[in-house]
């Protein structure tokens, strides 16, 4: 019968090639291993790619290939938000991952509702937008919090008593709801 630390140390020779196999499929490849689309996306990183990290390099493949899935209007978008984010300062930087992280702690449902929102906002006319805008920046935090709370019980938000819907109108509608 064999000792205990013989079976483990043949029980790992055995499994050996399975573990070099597992670790080469999850490496970062070198630049030549990249697609030439992947390449041309990742050219700013090429002269320093082989001494970054196995972990940076595959993020930066990973967004590669996500670029290159993108439509232009997406990617027009990215290249919008990322010149935005080069703008920004490190403490509002800080303050955006801030309120990221705590959207990402939101349940879905409430996710979805602030999503609705946003883009509710986002297609009010800009002289609406400006106004909305001007009236929180010179609300106090009190009146902004009763705001808030006005916002979570009735999930039409502002401007809904003036005829205007945050949901899309349904085909064949016509006027305000």
């Amino acid at each position: 019968m064999m000792k205990p630390n013989r079976r483990l140390i043949l029980g790992l020779l055995l499994l050996w090639p399975a573990f070099a196999l597992a670790a080469e499929s999850g490496a970062a490849p070198a630049w030549d291993q990249l697609s030439k689309e992947e390449q041309q996306t990742l050219k700013p990183f090429q002269e320093r790619w082989d001494s970054l990290p196995p972990e940076r390099r595959e993020r930066l493949q990973h967004g590669a290939k996500r670029w290159e899935s993108m439509t232009p209007e997406q990617r027009a978008q990215a290249k919008d938000r990322f010149s935005r984010w080069q703008n920004m300062t490190p403490e509002q930087r800080e303050m955006a991952r801030q309120r990221y992280e705590r959207f990402r702690q939101l349940p879905p449902e409430q996710q979805d509702r602030l999503r609705r929102r946003a883009q509710w906002f986002k297609n009010l006319p800009p002289e609406r937008r400006a106004e909305l805008r001007a009236k929180w920046q010179n609300m106090t935090s009190e009146q902004r919090q009763e705001y808030k709370e006005k916002w979570r019980r009735d999930d039409n938000g502002p401007g809904f008593d003036r005829g205007m819907s945050p949901r899309p109108e349904r085909p064949g509608r016509m006027g305000p709801r």
